[in-house]
C-alpha cells in the first residue's frame, strides 16, 4: 500500500540517514533529510495530515447525527446491549475527566494540536504517520467542539465563554448513560488509539528518530 509520493506503508524501508554530497537547494533550509529521502518523507507527513483529517470529519459528521437524531432521555441499544447510542455534553477531557476547568483544556488542546502538527513534518516512518494522525485528530476534533459547540460563542469571544464549549458524546458500552464507562466519542477513540500505538512502538524499539532505534549497546558508544 503507497501513501502519496510512492511512500509505501511497511516499515520495511528504513530512511538512509547517511551523509550524502548533494547540493540540490532545497526549500526549507533547516531541514536536514537527505535530498534522495525527502520525497517518500513529503509522502509520511501528508499521510499523517490526511488521517487526521478523516478522523475529524468523520467525527464531527458522526457528532452532528447524534445531536439531529438522538434523545438525551432515550438511549438506542445496539449491538446486543454492547454499545448505548447515548447523547450527552461533556465539558471535561477524554472520558469526562476534568469537567470544571473546560477553558483549561482548551488552552492544553490547543497547545497539543500545534505540537503534533508541527511533530508530523518529522516524521521518518510509516506507522508513525498513522499514530500521529490519530491523535492529531482526536485532540483536533474534540478542540473544535471547545470553541464552536455551547456555550463557547466564537462571535462574542470577550464574554468569557471562549474555548468552554460542551464536546459531544454519544458511546456507552454495556448500559446506557455512562453507568459503567465514560461516555466517550470517536474523536476519544481516534486519540487514544494513536497513544497506544505509540506506546507499543517505543516498547517494541520502533521510535520516533533513527537514535532511537539503535540498539543500547550503540547509544552509550
Amino acid at each position: 500500500m503507497q501513501t502519496a509520493g510512492g511512500t509505501t506503508l511497511s516499515e520495511d524501508t528504513q530512511p538512509d540517514t547517511t551523509e550524502t554530497g548533494d547540493s540540490v537547494p532545497d526549500t526549507d533550509p533547516t531541514d536536514r533529510t537527505p535530498v534522495q529521502e525527502r520525497p517518500r518523507r513529503r509522502g509520511l507527513v501528508l499521510a499523517a495530515y490526511l488521517i487526521a483529517a478523516f478522523a475529524i470529519v468523520l467525527d464531527q459528521v458522526v457528532k452532528a447525527w447524534a445531536v439531529n437524531n438522538l434523545d438525551p432521555d432515550d438511549p438506542e441499544r445496539i449491538l446486543g446491549g454492547l454499545v448505548y447510542l447515548s447523547l450527552t455534553w461533556n465539558p471535561g477531557a477524554a472520558f469526562s475527566i476534568a469537567t470544571d476547568y473546560t477553558w483549561v483544556l482548551a488552552i492544553i488542546a490547543t497547545a497539543v494540536v500545534v505540537f503534533l502538527i508541527v511533530l508530523a513534518r518529522k516524521i521518518l516512518y510509516p506507522a508513525w504517520s498513522i499514530a500521529i494522525g490519530l491523535v492529531l485528530g482526536g485532540a483536533a476534533g474534540n478542540l473544535i467542539d471547545r470553541f464552536f459547540r455551547s456555550p463557547s460563542d466564537v462571535s462574542s469571544p470577550l464574554d468569557g465563554n471562549l474555548g468552554q464549549g460542551h464536546v459531544v458524546d454519544y458511546i456507552s458500552v454495556f448500559q446506557p448513560y455512562g453507568e459503567v464507562f465514560a461516555i466517550f466519542n470517536l474523536a476519544d477513540s481516534a486519540l487514544c488509539c494513536g497513544v497506544v500505538l505509540i506506546v507499543l512502538l517505543e516498547l517494541t524499539g520502533h521510535g520516533f528518530s533513527p537514535e532511537s532505534r539503535r540498539p543500547k549497546s550503540e547509544q552509550s558508544e
